[in-house]
């Protein structure tokens, strides 16, 4: 057996793995159908996150789950290609708000139904009852990895003599 098929096979009992190939998976399917839209998955969430309502840098970034300097480089991006226009804010005329324009909603709108076809594809595999449940145990996962660690009981260490 080979160093790989070890490692693999010591990692697939792993219940991280397993979450992150599924993960892996969904990405590399969604960046698949939305490149003919020249779009990253990352451009796609920006894009979905302001078809709600325009948003500040720091708000996309919080929702896409990205650094705010990895938001800041994807609207100039998003903007380059008049799929975002930015204005000064009404509160504050330092921060600038992002909105989709006119072309960013029409190809959101087709970037959209790609991504909800990879969606449905996913959920094909469950019975509603499944992917509620799925649903249910990957939120559970969210909430003991992001609250307070509790101590973990490990066994004591035997000590040599």
């Amino acid at each position: 057996m080979s160093i790989e098929e070890r490692i693999a096979e010591g990692l697939s009992t792993r219940l991280g793995t397993a979450i992150k190939r599924a993960e892996q998976a969904l990405m590399a399917e969604k960046t698949r159908v939305l490149k003919p839209f020249g779009l990253s998955v990352p451009q796609y969430a920006a894009l979905h996150a302001l078809s709600v309502a325009p948003l500040t840098g720091a708000q996309m970034a919080r929702v896409c789950c990205v650094t705010p300097q990895s938001m800041a480089s994807l609207l100039t991006t998003l903007e380059s290609k008049n799929l975002v226009d930015r204005s000064p804010s009404e509160v504050h005329s330092l921060v600038r708000v992002a909105q989709l324009t006119r072309a960013g909603r029409a190809l959101f709108a087709e970037a959209d139904a790609a991504a909800l076809a990879v969606e449905a594809r996913l959920s094909s595999a469950y019975t509603a009852e499944e992917e509620g449940l799925t649903r249910e145990l990957l939120q559970r996962s969210v909430n003991a990895l992001t609250s307070p660690a509790t101590p973990v009981s490990l066994p004591p260490t035997p000590v040599a003599h």
